[in-house]
């Protein structure tokens, strides 16, 4: 097996050409599955890949520390310049366009990649602490969806986002590009570890610190997303439910209000990431 060739070093980098993909410092890009990047059994040791340099930085600048690089060489110096001076000194790993994409299967968005670790995820009631609007997230599967719904709750007034245990990880790579790196500025947590802590007892945390509780759902009892109760609510938790199957039966009969968007010509409904933006726009307003 060949080893990557050093080729020169920059003030903050050490650049690495590619030479074999069969190289096992790269398997972070091409071979581990997202799972394996999570590391359950070691979340310490955990790492995600950061995707472009606009979401590179909005990753360092909320502390996240970087591990190793992968970019194609006239990134460099061109619009990676910051991402790779700020990185400090770790491995670069660099080769042309085809290379990269024929190692990752895919091709690079921006052409740069950043191998990050994982930090301990803060406690749910700390991180609402003090959070007047809070986005919960019920069993949201879909990456993209999940992405969408962080950039939305950036946005739009959200203070911060929890999440059910059967959601997937809003580190995973397609989230991550799909919320341009908000997953690192709005923070998040999940309620309870295991499927058994939602709905009842995530819900009773809820109220325990403070929230009124609005169910999104279309149900003949719904009130209007513009119903003045909901903006009088001081301490608000709107919580969307997964495409297709909605928020689970237990959840709507435990909210304070189950919350319809209201629709015109025959439509019943939105995509849950298009149906937070309404949601987040019309009651983040406070």
């Amino acid at each position: 097996m060949h080893k990557p060739k050093y080729r020169n070093r920059t003030d903050t980098a050490m650049i690495l050409e590619i030479q074999s993909f069969a190289d096992p410092a790269l398997d972070v890009y091409a071979r581990l599955t997202e799972n394996q990047l999570l590391n359950r059994a070691d979340p310490e040791n955990g790492l995600f890949i950061a995707e472009s340099p606009n979401v590179i930085l909005r990753a360092l600048d909320a502390g996240y520390e970087p591990v190793s690089l992968l970019m194609e060489r006239r990134h460099i110096e061109g619009q990676a310049r910051e991402v790779v001076q700020r990185c400090g000194d770790i491995p670069l790993y660099t080769a042309s366009l085809p290379v990269l994409t024929e190692l990752t299967g895919f091709p690079l968005t921006r052409g740069v990649l950043c191998a990050m670790r994982r930090r301990k995820l803060p406690a749910g009631e700390a991180l609402c602490r003090g959070a007047g609007r809070v986005a919960v997230l019920e069993n949201i599967m879909n990456p993209t969806n999940l992405g969408a719904i962080f950039r939305s709750a950036a946005a739009l007034g959200m203070d911060a986002v929890l999440l059910t245990p059967a959601c997937c990880d809003p580190l995973y790579r397609r989230s991550v590009r799909v919320s341009m790196g908000t997953v690192f500025q709005v923070p998040w947590a999940y309620l309870g570890s295991g499927i058994a802590d939602w709905p009842e007892a995530g819900m009773r945390l809820l109220r325990s610190w403070g929230f009124r509780t609005a169910a999104m759902a279309l149900r003949d009892d719904s009130v209007s997303i513009d119903d003045p109760r909901l903006l009088a609510e001081e301490r608000l938790a709107v919580i969307l439910g997964t495409e297709g199957d909605g928020l689970a039966d237990q959840t709507i009969a435990d909210a304070d209000y189950t919350v319809r968007i209201p629709m015109s010509h025959g439509v019943d409904s939105l995509n849950v990431a298009a149906a937070s933006a309404v949601a987040f726009w019309q009651l983040g307003r406070r």
